[in-house]
């Protein structure tokens, strides 16, 4: 009884530390891309007005036809995005994207920084470059400070529409009409800054080393566990399963299915370990965002 009373204390005082934890690392994430996306703005874009895709480029074009306040239209263009996004992710969700945001705007309107470049291609890879840091970064932390994409969510599923097709839709008509009312020079290195600030996004949340799912079939499903195992030090789960009609007809023999998960740049050797021992076995590979636990290295932050 000592002992089940001893390890309940110890996991409720574990639960509350892994939370807290968990806060401080969001709240650093999100302070890390709200003044990389101040740095962006104030020393790239705005200056030279130039636009981003999504809610933020729809800011930085309403400041240059209306001439209010970005700080003002940051917050106002993004609230609607916030509302949805307390009632389709969360509220706490809701409650760091506004904060996010209301600092992201206190930024851009109190602090001051001078112009680093007038070249425009260098106002274009880097402002989108460090704006796309901040929102990637802002996302690590559970937080966005652009809204484009809770509307995308919520677009997708009252609409056949995917998330992708809509903000494809959405920046293609932002940047027609900054065509239209600016300049098509603008619009047209507006779109460099949105293709630099999508890949820097990327970068920050997936990170190099992408890591692939390998699903692998064989007749020799146990040298084959054994040799990822002991060559790779990687973890393998084994699942039970019939096979179906193949090369050799109609089979309902039980057989072993392998799965395990490596970086991109692993997976060339772990083919070579799966030919060693079966040329003939069926390997399927597709794409995994992150993972957590398990025998693999984590993915960093850099």
């Amino acid at each position: 009884m000592k002992l089940i009373f001893d390890a309940l204390v110890r996991k409720s005082g574990r639960v509350p530390q892994l939370v807290y934890t968990r806060h401080i690392k969001d709240f650093i994430l999100i302070s890390i891309g709200v003044v990389l996306a101040t740095i962006g703005l104030k020393e790239f874009l705005l200056p030279n007005n130039f636009l981003d895709g999504g809610a933020m480029g729809l800011s930085l074009l309403s400041e240059i036809i209306t001439g209010i306040e970005l700080s003002i239209l940051i917050v106002l263009i993004n609230l609607p995005f916030i509302i949805i996004g307390a009632k389709q992710i969360s509220m706490e969700f809701a409650v760091k994207s506004a904060l996010a945001i209301l600092a992201l705007s206190l930024l851009v309107h109190f602090i001051t920084l001078p112009a680093i470049t007038t070249d425009k291609l260098l106002i274009s890879v880097f402002g989108g470059f460090f704006l796309g840091a901040g929102i990637g970064f802002a996302i690590r932390g559970g937080a966005v400070i652009d809204g484009t994409e809770v509307l995308a969510i919520y677009v997708s599923k009252k609409t056949s529409l995917s998330v992708g097709d809509f903000i494809s839709v959405f920046n293609v008509i932002l940047f027609s009409f900054s065509a239209l009312l600016v300049s098509v020079e603008t619009a047209m290195y507006s779109m460099l800054t949105y293709f630099a600030a999508s890949k820097t996004v990327d970068f920050i949340i997936n990170g190099i080393e992408e890591y692939i799912g390998v699903t692998i079939v064989s007749r020799n499903a146990s040298e084959v566990k054994q040799a990822i195992i002991d060559n790779l030090g990687r973890g393998v789960t084994v699942y039970n399963s019939e096979s179906g009609y193949g090369k050799t007809g109609v089979n309902f023999n039980e057989n072993k299915i392998l799965f395990c998960v490596v970086t991109r740049l692993e997976v060339t050797r772990l083919l070579l370990e799966i030919d060693k021992i079966d040329e003939e076995a069926f390997v399927v590979q597709h794409s995994i965002k992150d993972t957590k636990g398990g025998m693999i290295k984590k993915r960093p932050l850099h």
